[in-house]
């Protein structure tokens, strides 16, 4: 049986084990695959874009033969010189249908991360940043970390991965309806029928996405929930303020996650996979999508998916 094609990126750069796993684990399920990533780690640079000069491009055949399964489907991989969000704009903005016209996708896929996603993470992700960006080009996304420092074992989120991947697809046409937005914003989300129907429509024309979030050890459930309360406190040491000119290092010292049922964080710390559903524009841009539909869109099912998926 034929797979659907899949477009894949992330923030950590082409040679990171979390991609390399994804790759290796969709190709051998039969997905032909087309990758444009970050030819260095770009973690934390949001929706940055690299504007006034060129852009170094390169083909890594040299991957592409390390994780091909023999006789499987086509894998191209390329990397690019810029942030995520570049990636996704010169994948999407034509780039392949130059390089890889033999492969369509039909989603995209960033990641699998390494590192928490959680709460306001979403807002300085590279790796949420070009699920998002992919996603206000039309193309369905999702994003995928693990979200722990404490391994670079990826093999249980590739697992969940996996199953939430081929859950997304079989709601998506085999080619996506609204690629590169040719009716703007006149293709509004639904606004009638059934929540389910109105939240895989949203998925489906990129104007919602998801993002997947991995525990430090999965005990095999998947949450659908929102965003929680994360804070950080003592990025910077206090003590060296008064000298001018001394270099600092932003990063939190202490990282507090509320205890909020129904939020990515707990979900997470209970040794659940996360799956957030997130609106791909702002809530007051005319594709925004409504609080109802949201909050619909977050249902879960049965089996732990967003109820629109089962």
């Amino acid at each position: 049986m034929s797979r659907a094609a899949l477009f894949l990126t992330n923030d950590d750069g082409i040679d990171s084990a979390g991609l390399h796993l994804l790759i290796e684990a969709l190709h051998a399920r039969g997905h032909p695959l087309v990758v444009l990533a970050p030819a260095s780690e770009q973690s934390c640079s949001g929706m940055r874009l690299t504007l006034r000069h060129d852009l170094e491009f390169e083909e890594r055949e040299d991957i592409a033969n390390s994780l091909r399964t023999e006789g499987g489907p086509p894998l191209r991989i390329f990397s690019l010189d810029g942030s995520p969000c570049d990636c996704a704009i010169v994948a999407l903005d034509g780039g392949l249908q130059v390089w890889a016209p033999e492969i369509k996708p039909a989603m995209c896929v960033s990641g699998i991360n390494q590192g928490p996603n959680l709460s306001v993470d979403v807002l300085h992700s590279g790796t949420v940043s070009a699920a998002r960006e992919t996603s206000l080009y039309g193309l369905p996304s999702i994003a995928i970390s693990l979200a722990t420092y404490e391994h670079s074992e990826f093999s249980q989120t590739v697992e969940a991965s996996l199953g939430i991947i081929e859950a997304c697809l079989t709601v998506l046409p085999e080619e996506p309806v609204n690629l590169r937005r040719p009716e703007g914003s006149r293709r509004k989300p639904l606004s009638e029928g059934p929540m389910g129907a109105r939240a895989r429509s949203a998925f489906a024309h990129g104007d919602m996405f998801l993002n997947i979030n991995g525990p430090e050890s999965w005990n095999g459930e998947l949450q659908t929930v929102s965003l929680g309360s994360r804070w950080y406190h003592n990025a910077i040491d206090m003590k060296d303020t008064k000298n001018i000119g001394v270099a600092f290092e932003v990063g939190a010292a202490t990282i507090e996650d509320e205890d909020i049922p129904g939020t990515d964080c707990n979900a997470v710390n209970s040794g659940a996979v996360a799956i957030t559903p997130l609106s791909s524009w702002p809530v007051n841009h005319p594709l925004g999508l409504s609080g109802e539909l949201l909050s619909a869109a977050t249902e879960q099912g049965v089996f732990g998916l967003p109820s629109w998926l089962e």
